[in-house]
């Protein structure tokens, strides 16, 4: 099939690439010039593991190309894919909407035959029926031109492999033909996967979802609430989640608790389904999702906090390795990233910040020019007074805590997201401190 892919950042690019690796004609189209070219190129404008070899190997085989144009994106494809982002509106909790109206008033005055325009951007429920509408407006093919929303539910790092193998995949559709067309481009992924089929109405479609953002963001919090009475109470918050997660009920994906989320979706997200919600009239069925983000980023206030009690009360003359700069680890996503956030809180109240990361220092520096980086671990822990682990990155759990005590000032570390092997780090003599947890021996 003909296939574009309208917004070739994260979602867009990897989406294209794999429609491509299926077997369908793709046409990726973008607005920024440079990134076109990187694309067309066969390089990925940011980090995301196998990715680089599927689009190098389709825009080699033909199956991939790009542009820069809407009226030949329109003449190309049978069935367009909106994948740009909504970003949270300065000013405001909502979703700002401004590129997915960019990308229907450009593309519809094109459309002349029967064609489906599939949304995939996250967006407020009710977005899809105005569009609909501005479509059918705007065609010169009027209602032969259709909508459906087919949500994205990948995680960065995982992101090819959730596309070619997704847990689940849900379509919001007005008839059976876009149905089945819509089947069709699947079909590879549906015949080599038992891929649950989801079939439903178009803002069904939407609120899946952000519904699914807002549970996973509750759940993130929640254990980090528990993690705030466990050092009110001495309790490991560790072994709560171990505990609670064998309840087949509760389960125990997004029960690490530590530093919290951050990211270019579930933060915006769950603050436009406030801003929606007040909108519909139900703001107070939604009202929780407010504690949440606020549990969420008191996360950072609070690892600040345990940062400044480790250094003696403090942090003026102080020199800090933070360990990450991504918001989670297999990305150079800095966007909201609670690391890069604790870092500048801490330079803000003197102490000496020195960042490292595998492969997000270019975006980390871009965002936030003044801290310093090091790219090396060794480096960065230099005469460290504190080391902190913000992001769990692999290597930083396959440190060695001995040899490294040899480069730092002080052997002291916080861990921020629970990850590492704490009792190996006691063992070659660090003080240990953890959010949500004690450690017999560990003094500040």
């Amino acid at each position: 099939m003909r296939l574009t892919v309208i917004g070739t950042g994260y979602l867009g690019a990897v989406h294209a690439a794999c429609m491509a690796e299926i077997g369908h004609d793709v046409l990726g189209v973008d607005v920024d010039t440079a990134k076109i070219e990187a694309l067309a190129a066969g390089r990925t404008p940011f980090h995301e593991p196998g990715l680089d070899e599927i689009l190098a190997r389709n825009v080699e085989a033909g199956r991939l190309r790009f542009s820069t144009s809407l009226t030949e994106a329109a003449e190309f494809g049978d069935v367009h894919f909106i994948c740009v982002g909504t970003p949270q509106k300065p000013g405001s909790n909502a979703a700002d909407m401004r590129y997915i109206d960019a990308v229907v008033d450009g593309l519809a005055p094109h459309l002349h035959r029967d064609t489906l325009v599939v949304g995939k951007s996250t967006v407020p429920v009710g977005t899809a029926a105005y569009v609909t509408e501005r479509i059918r407006t705007l065609a010169p093919v009027g209602t032969a031109a259709t909508l459906a929303w087919n949500p994205e539910f990948l995680r960065e790092g995982f992101a090819v492999q959730d596309t070619l193998h997704p847990d689940r995949l849900v379509v919001g559709v007005t008839s059976p033909a876009d149905e089945d067309l819509l089947r069709a481009v699947y079909a590879p992924i549906l015949d080599s996967d038992s891929t649950p089929w989801i079939s439903t109405d178009l803002a069904t479609a939407e609120l899946v979802k952000v519904s699914a953002n807002a549970f996973l963001a509750t759940k993130i919090s929640f254990i980090n609430a528990i993690a705030d009475v466990c050092d009110a109470a001495g309790g490991d918050v560790t072994t709560v989640a171990k505990a609670i997660g064998y309840d087949a009920r509760i389960g125990p994906r997004f029960l690490s608790a530590g530093l919290g989320f951050g990211g270019g979706c579930l933060p915006k997200d769950i603050r436009a389904f406030l801003a929606r919600a007040a909108e519909l009239g139900v703001q107070d069925s939604m009202a929780f999702l407010k504690e949440v983000d606020e549990i969420n980023m008191r996360r950072r206030l609070r690892t600040v906090d345990l940062a400044r009690e480790l250094v003696g009360g403090s942090f003026l003359g102080r020199n800090i390795a933070v360990l990450g700069a991504a918001f989670k680890p297999d990305s150079d996503d800095v966007r909201d990233s609670p690391a890069l956030n604790v870092a500048a809180a801490i330079q803000l109240q003197g102490g000496r910040v020195r960042v490292h990361d595998p492969v997000a220092i270019d975006n980390a520096r871009a965002v936030f020019p003044t801290l310093d980086y090091a790219l090396d671990v060794d480096k960065a822990c230099e005469q460290a007074d504190l080391i902190l682990h913000l992001t769990e990155w692999q290597e930083y759990r396959d440190l060695d805590p001995e040899v490294l005590a040899a480069t730092v000032r002080s052997p002291r570390i916080l861990d921020g997201r629970n990850a590492l092997p704490v009792e190996r780090w006691q063992a070659a003599g660090w003080t240990v401190r953890a959010l949500g947890r004690t450690f017999a021996g560990t003094t500040v």
